[in-house]
């Protein structure tokens, strides 16, 4: 009996010494983030690799495109399984604050400035910080653009001519939130209905719409298309990658941050707390000049480690002085602005293009004043928009747009549908007439 109450008691010792062992091995396992994220491996594995090597902590990246990753915490908000949300568009963040699925944190960090440019770096209310300054412009192939004997492109208004038919790449704002940002910026800093006659002039000399923003890239670094509309990082890595390559920031656009956020209900809030830290230490800030990610540093004192010629946004005040970007105007019509971009564009290439092709000819051809004002009819229905800027900015006129369409023929329902269908047939339409108007311009 009393061998027996010994061994139970040698078993209980045992059991516990065990436990003891094991459990910071199970605390340190349980320590794992999940972050949903739009960015490419280059920048999720590089960062990921210094975060684990520099706190012990594993990271999960759920990779989605921006306006995927805002439905995915939307809908799984109620059994939140994601710490941290992770990509370029503060008005991304804005939406995911307004539905109240991201949580207050104050950073430790010391010597980051308030402001990138005109725009505040961390959310004044908290909720979500910038890590890295982001702008937008073009990028292009210099083989590509030697061999079939094209300028360089040094404005937006370049890449509407003639001579760049057929030799443009884009991806859609309803598939990634850098590209959202990018015609957001055209539209604010030229107003509604010349910023949207600026990119239909643009994406008539288009050679294709991506499915993803890094489509782009991709695309011009193999020489698919010579030209293609991006987000800074993207045409700084490929250069510094070895691509022959280069980037210019037209002077119409803005200058914003990239942020990073914890999710409300995050299940490893420390660790997430501790991924923000990482990414604004010296350190964190240090990894962003890696070759294969290229994004601007928020502290200014990590430029004295960067490559020479490398764009510093905190000396040259010129990046992004031209557009003070408006994040609540954004916010109120981002829905909108994808299913305009995708209806008028998207999914209207063919018709754009050949619209456009006519034009640019008949523009070449046409010497009378009867063919000018031919031509200028035709370029008016192109450029026409569907609905008006006050209209697109209604915040429950916005909220009709939830369906985002990944191909043409996605089935959408009810006033969406609606809206979409009559604007396609007005924009097919008006495309038609152009063209037809441009081929009488040419004939005559």
């Amino acid at each position: 009996m009393a061998n027996t109450r010994k061994d139970k008691g040698l078993i209980i010792a045992m059991a516990l010494a065990v436990a003891a062992l094991t459990a910071p091995i199970q605390a340190l396992a349980a320590e794992k983030l999940v972050i949903v994220t739009s960015y490419p491996p280059d920048t999720t594995i590089t960062v990921g690799k210094g975060f684990t090597k520099a706190t012990g902590i594993k990271v999960e990246m759920l990779k989605k495109k921006t306006t995927a990753g805002i439905k995915y915490l939307q809908a799984t908000a109620a059994n939140n399984t994601s710490d941290m949300f992770w990509a370029s568009a503060p008005d991304a963040f804005e939406v995911l604050k307004g539905d109240g699925l991201l949580q207050k944190y104050t950073v430790k960090v010391k010597g980051i400035p308030k402001l990138v440019g005109a725009f505040p770096i961390h959310d004044p209310e908290g909720y979500y910080k910038g890590f890295a300054a982001s702008g937008y412009g073009i990028m292009w192939n210099t083989r590509y653009l030697k061999a079939k004997k094209l300028p360089a492109p040094t404005s937006w208004a370049d890449l509407e001519k003639p001579i760049d038919h057929g030799h443009v790449g884009m991806s859609a704002p309803s598939r990634s939130g850098t590209t959202h940002l990018t015609v957001e910026t055209i539209l604010q800093g030229e107003g509604w209905g010349k910023g949207w006659a600026r990119w239909k002039n643009i994406a008539g000399n288009f050679k294709t719409v991506t499915a993803r923003s890094f489509g782009v890239p991709d695309g011009v670094n193999s020489g698919q298309f010579g030209i293609g509309v991006v987000i800074d990082f993207f045409g700084l890595s490929s250069k510094a990658s070895g691509f022959p390559v280069d980037f210019i920031y037209p002077k119409m656009t803005t200058l914003v941050p990239a942020n990073i956020a914890i999710v409300k209900n995050a299940p490893n809030r420390k660790a997430a707390a501790k991924f923000i830290e990482f990414l604004l230490s010296p350190k964190g800030q240090e990894v962003l000049l890696d070759p294969k990610i290229r994004r601007l540093p928020v502290n200014p004192k990590t430029y004295a480690k960067a490559p020479k010629g490398f764009p510093n946004p905190f000396k040259d005040k010129s990046i992004g002085a031209a557009v003070k970007f408006d994040l609540k105007l954004s916010k109120n019509r981002y829905n909108v602005v994808n299913s305009l971009f995708d209806v008028m564009i998207t999914y209207r290439q063919k018709e754009l293009r050949a619209a456009t092709k006519a034009i640019q000819t008949a523009e070449a051809k046409a010497k009378t004043p009867a063919g000018k004002k031919l031509i200028a009819q035709a370029r008016a229905l192109v450029n026409k928009v569907p609905i008006t800027a006050a209209k697109a900015g209604e915040k429950a006129f916005n909220g009709i747009f939830k369906k985002k369409r990944k191909k043409k023929t996605t089935k959408v329902t009810g006033r969406q549908a609606q809206f979409e269908q009559a604007w396609d047939t007005e924009v097919n339409s008006n495309y038609a007439k152009a063209k037809a108007l441009a081929n009488k311009a040419a004939s005559m």
